[in-house]
């Protein structure tokens, strides 16, 4: 029994390598792309050994605004986050803990929200952007993306107040702390994981986000994914080292992000869901 046991658990964990490196291929590929020349990357067959080159990267930091695309992409999706996360607890707690009627209602709105196309808004938004002068604007982009990230948030982060008990509320108030003191030194600590969780979901939003980038940016806030459009051909064709080498320099971010924050992302999944009040 406990060799067919063993043999099922081997198993099961062998089925799931395989399909984890199935996912992984494509982006193990266009990461062996960037350490390769073109007459490399676009080989018949593929060549899995080969001498690598660090020249598509020099390549890359040597192009025109390049690093400006990257500090662009950097910058406000900082930024934008960070409002979010921040105008987010404060509303989520007031949903928490107040109860305004309809707040159920109010939630659903919220996340409805989140669910909607950008193609829908696109257009409503490019004219009122334009009419406020925020084209193209690093306030106007931080505060679009700020805006799209906080539906969310709010939706995850009641989730997690709502796990924690109001008697810590409470004992803080009758021991002479105000409401502020509360929100920052008795809830906050608690819903850490859920802060990470909602932090790493709309950095990856906001940092892949291209439509309303081309839209309503411009030459000053160009990001990543709108400079590959515009950088994606030449010499009459597709650049793949470009390609390539872009891609991997572009994907370290969230990489990092959900590598520094992977033990708390997997509680900040499940915490508001799944577990009562603490």
């Amino acid at each position: 029994m406990n060799r067919r046991k063993g043999w099922r658990k081997h198993a099961y964990h062998a089925v799931l390598w395989l399909v984890a490196l199935i996912f992984f291929s494509p982006v193990l590929w266009i990461i062996l792309g960037a350490f390769k020349t073109t007459n490399g990357i676009l080989a018949v067959p593929p060549e899995f050994i080969f001498t690598p080159t660090f020249e598509n990267f020099i390549d890359l930091t040597q192009r025109d605004n390049t690093l400006r695309y990257f500090g662009n992409s950097i910058i406000m999706s900082g930024a934008a986050v960070f409002i979010a996360i921040a105008v987010s607890f404060l509303a989520a707690y007031a949903f928490s803990r107040y109860q305004p009627p309809g707040t159920d209602f109010i939630m659903f709105l919220l996340l409805s929200i989140r669910m909607v196309p950008a193609v829908a808004v696109v257009i409503p938004v490019s004219l009122m952007y334009a009419a406020l002068g925020w084209k193209d604007t690093y306030f106007g982009m931080i505060m679009f993306y700020a805006m799209f990230s906080i539906p969310f948030s709010v939706w995850i982060l009641k989730g997690f107040i709502d796990g924690v008990s109001q008697r810590f509320d409470e004992t803080a108030l009758v021991n002479g702390g105000s409401r502020l003191h509360v929100i920052t030194r008795v809830i906050l600590p608690q819903v850490g994981p859920g802060l990470v969780a909602s932090f790493i979901f709309n950095l990856i939003f906001v940092w892949n986000e291209f439509l309303f980038s081309l839209i309503l940016g411009g030459r000053d806030t160009t990001t990543i994914p709108v400079a590959f459009s515009t950088d994606l051909y030449s010499d009459g064709g597709v650049d793949w080292t470009f390609v390539a080498s872009m891609s991997t320099a572009y994907m370290i971010v969230p990489i990092l992000a959900i590598l520094f924050f992977q033990r708390y992302l997997l509680v900040g999944m499940t915490f508001g869901t799944v577990r009562g009040e603490v």
